[in-house]
């Protein structure tokens, strides 16, 4: 279903639609205070309509700030997730992939991985990770990690975007 069962955004007061969207990009409030900014209208009263306001502010902002947007994201299988530091969204999509239940040697890969790939990108991998086992996980960021950085950013991008329209889905 493409339409929010009990939410209708372009009838909420500011707080309260921040309070609902502010987390469907990690730690990127900004991206539903500028879509608020922009004004809602019944076309962002479906998944569809607000998630395509939500990237087209991305889209629009810019490297750096997408660069920041790629950053806020957590490690995956990471120590935030040991710590228990992730966001409540963060958390249940890697518990839901199996990711909070690593052997040692799983944890190990994705230990490295991370390592090389923030070492190369400059951000941590992303991935939309609900649906996914570990072993594809770990499959797909060992194809990533040598990828082309250009090719990559926008790849990262992409998952990002797949992540927030997974998270306006379960709202």
């Amino acid at each position: 279903m493409d339409t929010f069962k009990t939410l209708t955004p372009a009838g909420m007061e500011r707080d309260s639609f921040l309070a609902a969207f502010g987390g469907i990009y990690e730690h990127s409030r900004w991206i539903a205070e500028q879509v608020w900014d922009g004004g809602l209208d019944g076309s962002h009263n479906t998944v569809a309509g607000l998630h395509a306001a939500m990237q087209e502010q991305i889209d629009i902002a810019g490297h750096e700030p997408q660069l920041a947007l790629l950053r806020a994201h957590p490690d995956l299988a990471g120590k935030l997730a040991v710590s228990g530091q992730l966001t409540r969204e963060s958390t249940g999509e890697q518990a839901s992939a199996g990711l909070d239940q690593c052997s040692a040697d799983e944890f190990a890969a994705f230990q490295l991985l991370n390592d090389r790939y923030k070492q190369k990108f400059g951000f941590p991998f992303i991935l939309a990770v609900k649906g996914r086992s570990r072993a594809e996980i770990l499959d797909n960021f060992r194809l990533r990690v040598d990828l082309d950085p250009v090719d990559e950013f926008a790849e990262a991008l992409s998952q990002v975007h797949q992540i927030a329209l997974l998270r306006l889905n379960d709202l």
